[in-house]
């Protein structure tokens, strides 16, 4: 049976009356108001899940009163107007002021039910998002002083005011993700969802479904596309999608509407795409791997987020700020980093980037009892000390085609360091990613891709 408390404002009684036993007969607690002044003392009392809404009442009609909801605190609930004399205007007019939908006099009950279902569940997942959205840590602003990142909070700060779509390449661990949500927190969508759409984490089965959502007999399940509407989009590591996933990306976003599977109506699209790759595009886009009309579509502003190592000014800065921070989310002991500690740390080349030096400073912090941070702590939590100096690669009997064009000359150089350096490494896949500051899945694919056997060999660990 269904959930939920309706407030149902009408100014026809028979209207109220069958609506109200149409809702009550699928399961919902059903409350009725002939005029605005009964609707505004029934949704102080109640809270109400949902509002029908009409819009022609005698003494103040739902479009004023929709306007004054708006004002006063925003909307707590999807508001359904109903209407039997609507136009283009009226509808602009609501829809800017909020309304989630509308439903047309004679009411289609039908219809009716439907409606009220999908906005229960836009409702449902706008608030399952804001919590998760409390669970995790403020979205963090562009921090460091290097000239690199204040030329990116530059370009993100211009970029906040708009409703853009933009395209982020960085390696793994860079902090792509954290970027997006600032510039979401900073931007006119910060009150609709930010929805993460990771290709890679989703079952292959079922990633259309989960992707674009499905119905099937009156079941509506909302996709993650969907679940955006309002806010924004962000596609991580977009080039994982698979090519049919791709075309109906490319599809949805050129249209602004998407099918759900199973269904047949489009449904609209407003949301702010925001994708991300820590893969050259480019050159996925000239082997065939990656759609080049879903490129461009991506495409309108390409921003590169700088590698750690490529900024390693800021380490000091961002040491400070993570000890800070799970201090105060952790409840972990504060912890001071030495000058010698932030030096030995300038002079590590973070394959794992952010995200490495952020699980090194919470490890400290656990682990740690001193108050300062020492060399030999640090030494160990990097697993040794430090590499020793490396030697340029000599007789490998590798001399440059200089006939070839670059991307085969680049394919040509990556297969013989590869090989070089997993010799270096035992054969070991695992150390090998770290050594070359590439996450495993994103190696293996590299070797796969310049023919290496990775299984002739090499190891996991």
């Amino acid at each position: 049976m269904a959930s939920g408390h309706i407030l149902v404002v009408d100014d026809e009684p028979d209207i109220r009356s069958l609506v109200q036993d149409i809702l009550q007969d699928e399961g919902y607690q059903v409350s009725v108001a002939e005029n605005a002044a009964a609707a505004r003392e029934l949704r102080r009392q109640i809270r109400p899940d949902a509002i029908l809404l009409d819009i022609w009442m005698p003494d103040t009609d739902g479009i004023s009163l929709l306007r004054e909801w708006s004002e006063r605190g925003g909307l707590s609930c999807p508001v359904i107007m109903i209407s039997g004399h609507g136009t283009v205007e009226t509808a602009v007019e609501a829809t800017r002021l909020g309304a989630y939908d509308f439903v047309e006099k004679p009411l289609s009950l039908a219809k009716l039910l439907l409606t009220v279902e999908r906005a229960l569940e836009a409702s449902r997942l706008k608030r399952e998002n804001e919590g998760l959205k409390r669970q995790l840590p403020v979205p963090l602003e562009p921090i460091g002083s290097s000239r690199a990142m204040q030329a990116l909070r530059a370009q993100l700060e211009r970029l906040a005011g708009h409703d853009t779509w933009l395209l982020l390449s960085g390696e793994a661990g860079s902090g792509k993700e954290s970027l997006a949500r600032w510039l979401h927190e900073k931007s006119a969508r910060r009150g609709g969802p930010f929805v993460t759409v990771a290709p890679g984490s989703i079952a292959r089965d079922h990633a259309a479904q989960t992707l674009f959502g499905s119905e099937e007999s009156g079941a509506v399940q909302l996709g993650l596309l969907e679940q955006a509407n309002g806010g924004s989009l962000y596609l991580d590591e977009v080039a994982e999608l698979d090519p049919e996933l791709q075309l109906r990306l490319s599809s949805t976003l050129e249209r602004r509407a998407l099918i759900r599977c199973g269904g047949r109506e489009p449904v609209g699209l407003d949301v702010r795409v925001i994708a991300a790759s820590a893969q050259d595009l480019d050159a996925l886009v000239a082997a065939g791997r990656f759609r080049e009309e879903l490129y461009y579509q991506l495409k309108v502003v390409p921003l590169a987020v700088p590698a750690l190592r490529e900024r390693i000014e800021d380490v000091p800065e961002l040491l400070q700020y993570y000890a800070d921070f799970f201090s105060n989310r952790d409840k972990l002991p504060y912890r001071i980093f030495p000058v010698a500690v932030q030096n030995r740390l300038r002079n590590y080349p973070w394959p794992g980037n952010l995200r490495e030096l952020r699980n090194l400073v919470q490890r400290l912090l656990i682990l740690g009892a001193a108050p300062e941070v020492e060399l030999n702590e640090v030494e160990q939590a990097l697993g040794g000390g430090a590499p020793p100096p490396r030697q340029p690669l000599r007789g490998d009997g590798f001399d440059i085609d200089y006939g070839l064009p670059l991307r085969e000359a680049r394919e040509q150089f990556e297969r013989v360091y590869l090989l070089r350096q997993l010799q270096e490494t035992g054969g070991s896949v695992g150390k090998l990613a770290k050594l070359v500051g590439m996450e495993r899945t994103h190696l293996y694919r590299k070797l796969r891709d310049l023919g290496v056997d990775v299984k002739a060999g090499a190891r996991e660990d």
